[in-house]
């Protein structure tokens, strides 16, 4: 049996398919970013799945692709809590970058990642090509959850949010600049704190404010993470993750300038990688799984 995993900052997707490509199980657990995250907390989170505890040992393969594993430190440490956890496995750990190319496309396009945080590449249908080192939520991270909670506490710190809406934002969420700063400088995982805050903008009615600050924040990563890109003149443009689901509007009316075109929106790229491994893996490898 082999076990898939979608993981970020937030929450981390898994599905274990049998040696003919159907679901065993679909669970969830919170986010698994070793760039983040203390190796005993990654175990911790691991090991209080319950479904996880009773095919550990039945697991043959384990595909993780996440956020914070594109650097060889962190991923060799994610591995190692996997080997130490499913002892009859064999273990990959890659970037989520990865998994967003399987799920959105098999031919070459620009493939874009608006979650937690935010990135991009150039697939060119057989390798995988970044053109900018992503430096992560404090200095990047354009559109992605953490941005827009950033911007909603400046605003409403600023007063530059509508009366009405800070309303709102003050019954969902404890705003006091106590708690908010002892969330982003003394406990971990600021980056998740601040994408909490983004779950407002997206699960609000939309209004001209919500519309502004997404618009901008699309446009920023437009500018700075697909027109890098020589590529994109020439190739569909695709985005995955819930942000781009709910700005599919958004995305169309930012690109259109620039004469992109938009390919696929994924909103959980988890279900792309279950026909990838269908169709390339499982068909192809029946032994490996």
């Amino acid at each position: 049996m082999i076990l898939l995993a979608d993981g970020g900052s937030t929450k981390c997707d898994w599905i274990l398919l049998d040696g003919t490509g159907e679901i065993v199980f679909k669970t969830r657990t919170e986010g698994l970013n070793p760039a983040v995250f203390e190796k005993s907390l990654l175990e911790k989170r691991i090991r209080s799945n319950e479904e996880l505890t009773s095919y550990k040992d039945k697991v043959e393969v384990v595909n993780f692709y996440g956020a914070g594993c594109g650097t060889p430190r962190p991923a060799a440490m994610l591995k190692n809590v996997f080997e130490d956890f499913f002892v009859n496995a064999e273990i990959e750990v890659k970037e989520d970058m990865v998994a967003a190319v399987y799920a959105a496309t098999t031919e070459p396009g620009i493939v874009c990642i608006l979650g937690t945080g935010s990135n991009s590449c150039y697939y060119d249908g057989d390798d995988i090509h970044m053109a900018v080192d992503s430096l992560g939520y404090i200095l990047m991270d354009e559109a992605s959850g953490n941005y827009f909670g950033k911007r909603l506490i400046r605003d409403y710190y600023y007063k530059r949010m509508p009366p009405e809406v800070a309303s709102e934002f003050e019954k969902r969420f404890d705003l006091s600049s106590d708690s908010i700063k002892e969330n982003l400088y003394k406990k971990p995982n600021p980056n998740t704190y601040l994408a909490s805050f983004a779950e407002f903008i997206f699960t609000s009615e939309r209004n001209g404010y919500f519309y502004k600050i997404i618009t901008e924040g699309i446009q920023e990563f437009v500018e700075t993470r697909v027109l890098c890109f020589p590529e994109a003149q020439n190739v569909p443009v695709h985005f995955i993750g819930s942000i781009a689901h709910f700005s599919e509007d958004i995305i169309r009316a930012a690109v259109w300038p620039y004469h992109l075109t938009v390919g696929n929106i994924v909103r959980r790229p988890i279900d792309g990688i279950i026909d990838y491994y269908r169709n390339e893996v499982i068909k192809n490898k029946p032994n490996k799984v």
